[in-house]
C-alpha cells in the first residue's frame, strides 16, 4: 500500500506533502501548496480525495481536493468565518459532516460538507476555555470534547450524544467528566475494538485510560509520559495508537521524548514502554497505516524524525527530514492506486 503524508507548515503558509518509502519508511519530497492564514489542523476524506484544513488566523475551515500521485492541493472550497480559530478538526464517520474544536473561543461545533463544499452550520456550543479535541466514535453515535487545565482551561471532557442525520450534538445525561486538579486532558484515540479509549493528559504529562462504551468513561488507570527523576517544564500533546491496538504513543513537549506504553486489549491497562528522544518540542506525529512506522514533527526544529516501530514497540530512529517553519499537523493517507 502507497502512503503519502502532508504536514502542516503554520510559519510559511504552506501545506508539504511527501511519498512515503514503504520498505524504509523515508520521505520524499513530492509537493507544497500555499495556504494562508496559518493552516494548522488537517482531516481527510480518503474516499473523495479531499483534505480539509483548519486557517487558524483567518478563521475557517477549507476544503482542497488531493492529487494522491503528485501531492499537490486544488482548492475547492472555504467554509464560513467562524468565532474562534479551530484547533482540530475530524469528520464524522458518513462523512457528511466536520466537526471542530475551539481552544480558545472555549467552543465545538458541526457544519455540513458535501464532497467538499460547505453547507449550514448544525452547532456552535460554547463549552468553556480550553477545548481541544473532538471526534465520533466508531458507532458514529457519541462524541467526546477534552479541555485541557491551567488559566486557560476548565480540566472536565465534555459528552455527548452525536445524531448523524441531523448533525446534532446533546449532551449526555451526565454530561461531562471532572479531572483530577490540573490534568489537562488534550487529545485521544480510541483502541480498535472500541472498548476503550485513551487520553494524553497537557499539564499532567500523563495518559489515562479508559473503559469505554456508549459516551461513557471508566478511568482504569493513569500513567506519566515522563522519567521520576525529570524536574523540568513539560506539557504532553497528541497520542496515537498503532492500527493492531498493541501500542501507544504521545509526545513530551520539554523533555522532547516520545513516551511509549503497551497496551492490554483485554483489560485496557497500560504499560510503560520506554520514552525515545527526538526533535525538541514534538507537537505532532503519526503513525503509518501499516504501523510500521512512527513520524514526529519539532515545532522549534522544522524537521520530522522517522522511526521504526519494532515488535516489541520500541522506536528505533531511522532519519530526519527538514520540513518548514512551525509544523503543526502530520496527517498520513493511505493511497489506492
Amino acid at each position: 500500500m502507497r502512503q503519502i503524508l502532508y504536514v502542516s507548515l503554520a510559519g510559511e503558509n504552506r501545506i508539504s506533502c511527501w511519498s512515503i518509502n514503504s520498505n524504509d519508511g523515508k520521505l520524499e519530497h513530492l509537493a507544497d501548496t500555499k495556504v494562508s492564514e496559518r493552516p494548522a489542523p488537517l482531516a481527510a476524506d480518503i474516499q473523495n480525495s479531499i483534505l480539509y484544513v483548519g486557517r487558524r488566523d483567518l478563521p475557517c475551515v477549507s476544503s482542497y481536493k488531493f492529487d494522491s500521485s503528485s501531492g499537490e492541493l486544488i482548492h475547492l472550497s472555504d467554509g464560513p468565518t467562524l468565532e474562534g480559530d479551530p484547533c482540530y478538526i475530524s469528520l464524522d464517520k458518513t462523512n457528511n459532516y466536520i466537526l471542530s474544536a475551539y481552544y480558545e473561543a472555549g467552543a465545538v461545533s458541526v457544519h455540513s460538507v458535501d464532497n467538499g463544499v460547505f453547507g449550514d452550520e448544525k452547532v456552535w456550543k460554547t463549552t468553556g476555555n480550553g477545548a481541544h479535541c473532538v471526534l465520533t466514535d466508531a458507532d458514529n453515535s457519541y462524541a467526546l470534547v477534552p479541555h485541557i487545565a491551567g488559566e486557560k482551561g476548565i480540566n472536565k471532557i465534555l459528552k455527548y450524544s452525536f445524531n448523524q442525520t441531523t448533525g446534532n450534538l446533546d449532551p449526555m445525561d451526565i454530561p461531562s467528566l471532572s479531572q483530577p486538579d490540573n490534568r489537562g486532558p488534550r487529545h485521544y484515540t480510541f483502541h480498535p475494538n472500541g472498548n476503550y479509549v485513551f487520553f494524553s493528559n497537557e499539564q499532567e504529562s500523563s495518559v489515562t485510560a479508559y473503559g469505554y462504551q456508549k459516551g461513557n468513561l471508566d478511568e482504569l488507570e493513569t500513567l506519566s509520559t515522563l522519567p521520576a527523576q525529570y524536574g523540568g517544564v513539560n506539557t504532553c500533546a497528541q497520542i496515537k495508537i498503532t492500527p493492531d491496538g498493541k501500542y501507544i504513543y504521545a509526545p513530551n513537549r520539554g523533555h522532547n521524548s516520545i513516551a511509549g506504553f503497551s497496551v492490554d486489549s483485554n483489560t485496557g491497562e497500560l504499560n510503560m514502554n520506554g520514552r525515545t528522544q527526538t526533535e525538541a518540542m514534538p507537537r505532532v506525529l503519526d503513525i503509518d497505516k501499516n504501523g510500521n512506522f512512527l513520524y514526529s514533527a519539532g515545532l522549534d526544529t522544522g524537521y520530522i524524525s522517522v522511526f521504526k516501530i519494532k515488535n516489541d514497540g520500541s522506536l528505533e530512529f531511522i532519519d530526519r527530514f527538514e520540513v518548514g517553519e512551525e509544523p503543526m499537523w502530520i496527517l498520513i493517507l493511505p493511497v489506492t492506486e
